[in-house]
C-alpha cells in the first residue's frame, strides 16, 4: 500500500514530460504469443469455524459449527501485446471448485455455493475474459477482472477469488507514479459462478500511488458506489535503515466514508473515519510489530459490495477486522523466518488485537500461523500453510477459526 499527494503528482508530470522519452513497455514488446504466459494455480482449503456458544449467525448450522474442504483450480492465460504504437492482447481464466468434504450441518464456510437441500454444490466453474490495449506504459483493460487497489479490492480468502466485470486503466508513465482509474459493474462472489451474485450496481474509482525516495511511498484513492457510498483513502509508508539487519517500518491507513441515504435505511447519510498506524521493527529473522486503529462516526466502517478485500486496515486480520462503531483497538505482532536458521521457506506469525466500542462492548483475538514453501525439486513452490484464530466476545460469543492451506502454482507457459 502505497501513498502521495496531488500537489506532488502535478510537479511529477511537469517534471515527466520535459524529460527525454526512454523505451516503453509498449516499444520493447516481442508479440502476442512471444510473451504470453499460461499458469496453473491450485489451492486446497480446509476450513472449520467452532461457534462455541452456540450458533449465533444465521446459516452456521444446526450446531453452530462448519466444517468443510474444497479444491479450487485456476487456469489464468495472458498474452502479450502485438507490436505497434497501440498494443492488443486478451487474458482468459476459468475457475474450477470441487467439493472435498462438506454436509448440511456443516454448510457455510464460503467455499461453495448452496444447493436446495441445504448441501455445498459439488463442482461449478465459470470462464472469463478480458480485451487489454497498450500505449507506451499505460494499459486499458476491459471484462473480467482481479483487482487489487484500497477501494476496490476482489476477496481471494477462499478456494476461488471474486470476479469482477468493468474497465480499469494503469499508467506508469512516470517513474515512480502510478495513475489508476477504473468503471465496474458487476462483482462476483467468491462461491458463485454467476455474473454479479453481490449485487454492485456501478463503480467508479481513480486514485494514484508515488515512491518519493526507495523508503518514502504514498497513496490516494476516491470511489463513488451508485446508491452506497463515497469513499477516500489515503496511505503513507516510510522505511527507516537503524543497522546491518535491523529496521523500523512506519505504515498508516486512512479511509473517509460518506454513505447514503438509500444505503443507511435512516433517511440521512451518515459517515465513518477509520485510521489505522503500525510500526514494524525487524531484527534480522524477527519481526515485532505494534499497532492502533480507530474508528469514528455514525456507524462503523462497511465494504463488501466493493470487494470483500477492500479494507487495507492494519487490525483487519483473520476472523475480524476491529471496525466497530466508534472502536478503538491495539495488535501486538511477532514474525519469524527461519531462513536466518537453516530452514528457508519455513515462518512463523503470531499476533493478538483487543478492541472497545460503545457501550462496554469488547473483542479479542488470537491468531497463530505457520507456513512452509518448498524451495527445490519436482515440487517447488508447494506450500502448506495453518491459520488458527481464537476469537472471543462480550456480545455475539466465541469463535474458534481454523484453516490448513496447500498451494500448489505451476508455470506452463
Amino acid at each position: 500500500m502505497q501513498v502521495m499527494k496531488w500537489s506532488v503528482i502535478a510537479l511529477a508530470v511537469a517534471a515527466g514530460t520535459s524529460q527525454m522519452a526512454v523505451a516503453s513497455s509498449q516499444s520493447e514488446s516481442n508479440g502476442f504469443i512471444e510473451d504470453s504466459s499460461f499458469n496453473i494455480f491450485n489451492r486446497v482449503l480446509y476450513m472449520n469455524r467452532d461457534f462455541r456458544n452456540g450458533p449465533n449467525t444465521a446459516g452456521t448450522g444446526d450446531k453452530g459449527y462448519r466444517e468443510e474442504t474444497g479444491l479450487g483450480i485456476r487456469l489464468l492465460f495472458e498474452s502479450g501485446f502485438t507490436q505497434g504504437t497501440v498494443g492488443v492482447g486478451f487474458d482468459a481464466h476459468s475457475l474450477t471448485s470441487i467439493k472435498i468434504d462438506s454436509g448440511r450441518g456443516r454448510y457455510g464456510t464460503g467455499q461453495f455455493a448452496r444447493t436446495d437441500d441445504g448441501r455445498g454444490d459439488d463442482t461449478q466453474t465459470e470462464v472469463g475474459g478480458a480485451i487489454k490495449f497498450r500505449v507506451s506504459d499505460t494499459v486499458l483493460k476491459y471484462g473480467n477482472q482481479f483487482v487489487a487497489n484500497p477501494v476496490f479490492s476482489t476477496d481471494d480468502s477462499r478456494i476461488l477469488p471474486e470476479v469482477a466485470t468493468g474497465t480499469l486503466l494503469t499508467s506508469n508513465e512516470i517513474e515512480g507514479l502510478e495513475l489508476t482509474a477504473g468503471r465496474f459493474t458487476a462483482l462476483n462472489a467468491q462461491e458463485y459462478t454467476g455474473r454479479d451474485s453481490l449485487e454492485l450496481k456501478e463503480i467508479n474509482f481513480a486514485g494514484a500511488s508515488y515512491s518519493f525516495t526507495d523508503d518514502f511511498s504514498g497513496a490516494l484513492f476516491a470511489s463513488d458506489v451508485d446508491d452506497v457510498w463515497k469513499k477516500y483513502y489515503g496511505n503513507l509508508n516510510y522505511n527507516l535503515a537503524l543497522a546491518e539487519e535491523q529496521a523500523l517500518n512506519f505504515d498508516f491507513n486512512i479511509y473517509k466514508t460518506d454513505y447514503d441515504k438509500k444505503y443507511t435505511g435512516t433517511g440521512k447519510s451518515e459517515d465513518n473515519t477509520i485510521w489505522s498506524l503500525a510500526a514494524a521493527y525487524s531484527l534480522g529473522a524477527h519481526t515485532f510489530t505494534l499497532a492502533h486503529q480507530r474508528a469514528s462516526g455514525d456507524r462503523g466502517y462497511d465494504y463488501g459490495v466493493d470487494g470483500g478485500g477492500t479494507i487495507w486496515l492494519a487490525n483487519s486480520v483473520q476472523y475480524s477486522d476491529f471496525n466497530q462503531k466508534d472502536e478503538k483497538s491495539w495488535q501486538a505482532r511477532y514474525d519469524l523466518n527461519m531462513a536466518s536458521y537453516g530452514v528457508p521457506g519455513l515462518s512463523f506469525m503470531t499476533r493478538y488485537i483487543r478492541g472497545t466500542a460503545a457501550d462496554n462492548y469488547t473483542e479479542r483475538e488470537l491468531d497463530i500461523e505457520a507456513k512452509y514453501v518448498i524451495q527445490e525439486g519436482a515440487a517447488k513452490d508447494l506450500s502448506f500453510r495453518i491459520r488458527n484464530a481464537f476469537y472471543r466476545d462480550n456480545a455475539q460469543g466465541d469463535v474458534n477459526d481454523f484453516r490448513l492451506i496447500v498451494e500448489y502454482p505451476l508455470s506452463v507457459l
